[in-house]
């Protein structure tokens, strides 16, 4: 209950704080369409992830609330950029940006609030300055490498399963590496503990996204709050899909290529045809395999980190654990 009160504190004045941060400006044209998609919410995990590092060594996070919210700001650039890609309709329940407004002020405006990532950023400490900065280019050029290669495998027939798992590793682990290993850094941690929590957020970070690509076949429809099998109905190249193009035989490859190539199939009959091919290949069974191990292999670093405060550890250990079961 105390850790649960705490983590409650800690994620009221990070959403206090992001609220609050001074992205506003001239045009309104320019700038409103940022406040808009930071003022739609979301879990904040990246820059939650970098304060409960920080808290594995030190009590003062709020000394680091301003950098911790640059994570979240870059965060959601790429998701105005994304939407832009992806023509999604719908963010967090709301039109996208470039839907409300257009493409073009989308684009604009997540060119500024990747430029405000960088000016949040600033106000971490001299002597880690420059490794900061530095880090953070590296983790946002292989954010977007992983976004083009995204994009390129819907263009290729086929994907192998280390070459998804390389995607999603850039496109999505890294950032949560990188938060926590921002988080560590700063509070002064070892050079081998920042890599340990480097290592354990790229690690949950491949298993957050393969646990999405199960949900989104396998959930519950009533908890998961969104269409169940919406990227079966996309043709998206998930590691279920990879999968089940890797291990189908005969009947069950010519169906699930017919369904892939199928012009104007019905979504319902769709789902549950290719469903049905999954469960006959055991594709279910083979991504909970290979998610709980790189959640193992996640939360074995912890065991090796050298924390000055343990209650900060079972804060982390608590929450993402919390994600690493979710059903939604």
């Amino acid at each position: 209950m105390v850790n649960e009160k705490q983590l409650g504190k800690i994620k009221a004045s990070l959403e206090a704080h992001i609220l609050h941060l001074q992205l506003k400006g001239h045009p309104p044209e320019l700038y409103d369409p940022i406040d808009y998609l930071m003022g739609l919410g979301g879990k904040r995990i990246r820059p939650l992830l970098a304060l409960l590092s920080y808290g594995l060594y030190k009590e003062d996070y709020q000394r680091i609330l301003t950098p911790a919210s640059a994570i979240e700001v870059f965060h959601n650039f790429t998701l105005m950029h994304d939407d832009i890609m992806d023509n999604a309709p719908l963010r967090r329940g709301m039109a996208t940006v470039h839907e409300k407004w257009n493409a073009n002020t989308a684009i604009l405006s997540g060119d500024v609030m990747l430029v405000k990532a960088y000016e949040l950023l600033l106000d971490v400490s001299p002597e880690h300055l420059r490794q900061s900065l530095e880090l953070f280019s590296k983790t946002a050029a292989e954010v977007c490498e992983g976004q083009q290669l995204d994009m390129n495998f819907e263009g290729v027939e086929q994907v192998s399963e280390s070459d998804y798992l390389n995607m999603i590793r850039l496109k999505t682990a890294v950032l949560i590496g990188f938060s926590l290993q921002l988080g560590a850094l700063l509070a002064g941690a070892s050079k081998e503990d920042v890599q340990h929590l480097y290592d354990f957020g790229v690690n949950i970070g491949l298993g957050f996204q393969l646990k999405d690509d199960l949900l989104d076949v396998y959930a519950d429809k009533e908890k998961f709050g969104k269409q169940v099998g919406g990227d079966i109905l996309a043709n998206k190249k998930t590691y279920l899909l990879i999968k089940a193009l890797e291990l189908a035989r005969e009947d069950d490859k010519i169906e699930l290529e017919n369904w892939i190539q199928a012009m104007v199939p019905d979504p319902d009959e769709k789902v549950r045809a290719v469903t049905a091919i999954y469960d006959r290949l055991k594709i279910r069974e083979h991504t909970l395999r290979i998610t709980t191990d790189f959640f193992e292999k996640g939360f074995n670093q912890l065991s090796s980190l050298k924390v000055q405060r343990p209650d900060g550890l079972q804060l982390l250990w608590n929450l993402t654990r919390n994600l690493a079961n979710r059903e939604k």
